[in-house]
């Protein structure tokens, strides 16, 4: 068995992007080439790095136990050895010579001991707060049960609730639909808002729009895959000739009418495709951004799109044309995220810390809001548009008002970074004015976090997940909230209650999750490539 840098390279870069250290991941892949790569990272698992460091880990203890006649030494004789600690000589020597000298100490004082019999070390775990998941099955449902012997205090006081017989919660088999095609991870997705058509992006270069109308899904099997996808391929001209970039399709979102799909990827271009036919047409590339674009989004109208980048900018350009109307080069490091206000006014933010309200027109920023101590992740406005929230890595997240210079709430229970917020469809300026407004909240902590906002305070902390929440989604109705986690599970909870009313485990770490416009169907990318969607009707 070897190893060679490119897999290493590769491994190191995956650690990152589940451990959430996106930009830096994203450093790292492109001075290490990893897009030049033979590495298929749908087949990579997830923690692979983790786990060849334990292998390995129980390697060295068992090499370190082994006595100079070939014995091993009974015990864990190995304790407080560090993995550091393990790849130094004159410690290994040390710590032989220890072994070596409590064995003579035990014969000496005779005492029986069990040395001379060859034992399979037990292995030390580096990472003690990583909990082990062993898939149980019952009938046809998967049940994850916590390994409690590698579990902090914390989680031991607070148990996870096993139902063994919880299929009234588990979304059966034939409830849900998993769609293969793409060849690496599926960073997003995002329903049609007038048809049943998902879209994905993946690292394989290509967006894919899967046929979920009920016509296609219920015809025969070969029929069904042959209708079901459209392959958007991402392609860059070398020469004469066009090839696959090579790089992720990161963001996409659909216009108002559902008639054309705008894709963001790390090559630097924006992509408008038209979806009508068998066949996507691509209708423009948009091409100003110096390095990948991490955001991309459609005003209302559906005349204008938003999109931010690595080059520090923003930019809106004219779908019509494809023209930048307008860059505005106000941040001081890599725009993260943007959000429009309404038709002409939207906010970004950035890894420097600071948020921008601009205007299309005014060559600098209606408003700066100032205040988070780390880099912020996403920015959302309210239904309204009157409240703008915000969720970073120094663990808050801030709701800020257009009428004044400070944060209207500073929310703080997360543990770690915030990774992404939305907001119910509620309140003023939404289809359901009668329903209080609510702001969902994903973190590292492997918890969601339902905010009422009026008072500022936390009405629910969902607490099923076990790994890093990447995305939360709000039902149409403002109901149900959907969660996607990196520990492979996709939950349903109700807003009002807080009480977990649907799941389902997949077989990869969850991305994205979306709604249907009918509010009956949730879709979720994951990590090995897969896309799944979930048919909640009964």
């Amino acid at each position: 068995m070897s190893i060679t840098s490119d897999e290493v390279n590769f491994l190191v870069y995956r650690y990152l992007q589940e451990s959430g250290f996106q930009h830096s991941a994203f450093m790292f892949g492109l001075e290490s080439h990893i897009s030049q790569s033979n590495i298929n990272g749908a087949l990579v698992p997830p923690a692979a790095l983790i786990s060849i460091i334990q292998k390995g880990l129980q390697y060295v203890e068992a090499e370190i136990s082994i006595n100079q006649d070939g014995m091993v030494y009974e015990g864990r004789f190995t304790e407080g050895l560090s993995l550091v600690d393990a790849v130094m000589p004159d410690v290994v020597i040390a710590k032989q010579q220890q072994l070596h000298e409590k064995m003579l100490a035990t014969n000496n004082n005779s005492v029986t001991s069990s040395y001379n019999t060859p034992t399979v070390p037990t292995s030390t775990t580096p990472t003690a707060n990583i909990k082990q998941e062993s898939p149980q099955t019952n009938g046809q449902h998967s049940v994850l049960v916590t390994n409690a012997t590698n579990a902090t205090p914390n989680e031991q006081s607070e148990p996870m609730e096993v139902d063994l017989n919880h299929s009234d919660i588990t979304v059966s088999l034939n409830k849900s639909t998993v769609l293969r095609g793409h060849d690496s991870e599926v960073f997003i997705c995002a329903w049609n808002p007038v048809q049943d058509l998902l879209a994905s992006g993946s690292g394989d270069s290509t967006a894919r729009i899967w046929n979920m109308k009920e016509e296609v899904v219920n015809a025969s099997p070969s029929a069904a895959i042959s209708r079901q996808q459209l392959v958007l391929r991402h392609c860059i001209k070398d020469g004469n000739q066009e090839v696959p970039s090579n790089k992720d399709v990161t963001s996409l979102d659909w216009n108002c009418d559902g008639t054309l799909l705008a894709t963001g990827s790390y090559d630097g271009y924006a992509r408008l495709w038209a979806t009508n036919g068998k066949k996507g047409r691509l209708e423009n590339v948009l091409g100003q951004h110096k390095g990948p674009i991490f955001a991309l989004k459609w005003n209302k109208k559906g005349n204008y799109i938003l999109s931010a980048g690595v080059d520090k900018t923003t930019i809106i350009w004219d779908a019509t044309t494809g023209e930048a109307k307008q860059q505005f080069p106000f941040h001081q490091a890599p725009a993260l995220d943007v959000d429009w206000q309404n038709n002409t006014c939207f906010a970004s933010c950035s890894t420097d810390m600071s948020i921008h309200v601009c205007r299309l027109g005014l060559d600098r920023p209606v408003k700066t809001f100032d205040g988070h101590s780390n880099e912020v992740n996403a920015i959302k406005w309210d239904p309204s548009g009157t409240l703008l929230a915000s969720c970073s890595d120094d663990m808050t997240l801030k709701v800020w008002s257009m009428n004044q210079d400070n944060f209207v709430h500073d929310l703080r229970a997360h543990s770690k970074e915030i990774y992404t917020i939305k907001w119910s469809p509620a309140g003023p300026g939404s289809n359901n004015p009668n329903q209080n407004l609510m702001l969902a909240s994903a973190s590292f902590d492997s918890t969601v976090r339902l905010w009422e906002l009026e008072k500022g305070a936390c009405l629910h902390t969902l607490t099923k997940h076990h790994e890093p929440v990447y995305s939360v989604a709000f039902s149409p109705d403002g109901r149900l909230l959907a969660s996607g986690s990196f520990d492979k599970c996709v939950h349903i909870w109700s807003t009002q209650t807080g009480r977990l009313v649907h799941s389902y485990e997949g077989t990869g770490g969850i991305f994205e999750v979306c709604w249907n416009s009918s509010g009956n169907k949730v879709g979720a990318s994951a990590s090995d490539g897969t896309v799944c969607v979930l048919d909640l009707r009964k």
